[in-house]
């Protein structure tokens, strides 16, 4: 959390409210963490006790002066962008939902459900790697669906049962997005910045609205690079590039099919839904599909606007 990339998180941080901060650096009562953008006091009281610049663990290692897993808890109302009616009693319309895993080489920044089945099964295979707040390995790519695992207290057949008969009887079906921030490249950089996701959040919004057209490829719905280049301009003053889309927004097939192969091997002891396992075939057998019609592992998304 800084300035540039977060501010009006960090400007909720750094002014007088009630606020609880862990494995942060603490020096004369004022919090310090990795990123902020500030300078940093040269000693303090982090979560190794006493700490100084410079100071070494029982490995030889230097500590730093915050853990990466430094966390805070705040009140919403501490941000100046809450929406109006988050504590209206009525309620609000909720007109889609947002299922996220951290990704660094096969799923695309967002993409729109094709169908209703098709969005809970695309949130059922979210995979996460993992990071500083889980303890073991970094990097390790982990089962986490709906990105809600740790909190799933019923049969997971059930669990998708119940998202595949949510819609019964609803006026308006909400669309479904899988979204992925974290996907690199062949450097091992990410594709893109932190402040991007507003961009396919607002694409996200566009197309609740009917604004945007979409692109259908075996794994979904995905922008067109001009509306996303009008977003990026009109936001962030940026110039979107055909190449960074291209990198995005390619249908990396052979990743998607171990992806598919990794949750045939889950589910196959597991007696799911009929709609449910009818969506895993259905997935193999497009992409499946599609590497024979291109000849190719990696698929431009122009590629599918002669569909």
């Amino acid at each position: 959390v800084n300035a540039v990339d977060d501010p009006l998180i960090y400007q909720a941080l750094n002014t007088p409210r009630e606020l609880i901060f862990s494995n942060v650096l603490i020096n004369d009562g004022v919090p310090y963490w990795l990123g902020m953008g500030k300078d940093i006091p040269d000693k303090g009281t982090n979560h190794s006790g006493e700490w100084f610049k410079g100071k070494k663990d029982k490995a030889g290692k230097e500590i730093d002066c915050a853990h990466k897993n430094a966390r805070f808890t705040i009140r919403l109302k501490a941000l100046n962008n809450l929406d109006p009616k988050a504590d209206d009693p009525a309620g609000v319309p909720i007109r889609a939902i947002i299922y996220g895993g951290r990704d660094s080489d096969t799923t695309v920044p967002i993409a729109e459900a094709l169908t209703w089945g098709h969005g809970v099964f695309l949130g059922a295979i979210v995979e996460s790697e993992t990071t500083s707040a889980i303890i073991g390995a970094q990097g390790v790519r982990e089962h986490n669906p709906m990105a809600n695992l740790d909190f799933i207290s019923v049969p997971f057949k059930t669990y998708i049962k119940n998202h595949l008969k949510f819609i019964d009887g609803l006026k308006e079906i909400p669309k479904i997005y899988a979204t992925n921030y974290f996907l690199k490249g062949e450097n091992d950089k990410y594709l893109n910045s932190k402040l991007d996701k507003k961009v396919w959040i607002l694409w996200a919004e566009g197309r609740v609205n009917n604004e945007y057209e979409a692109i259908e490829t075996p794994i979904g719905k995905i922008p067109k690079y001009e509306d996303l280049k009008a977003l990026f301009k009109g936001e962030f003053e940026k110039d979107y590039s055909k190449e960074e889309y291209e990198q995005q927004f390619s249908l990396r097939v052979k990743k998607y099919l171990e992806k598919m192969e990794r949750m045939s091997r889950i589910f196959e002891n597991i007696n799911m839904p009929v709609t449910f396992t009818q969506e895993l075939k259905a997935q193999i057998e497009r992409l499946k599909e599609a590497r024979a019609k291109f000849g190719e592992d990696i698929i431009s998304p122009f590629e599918f606007l002669d569909k």
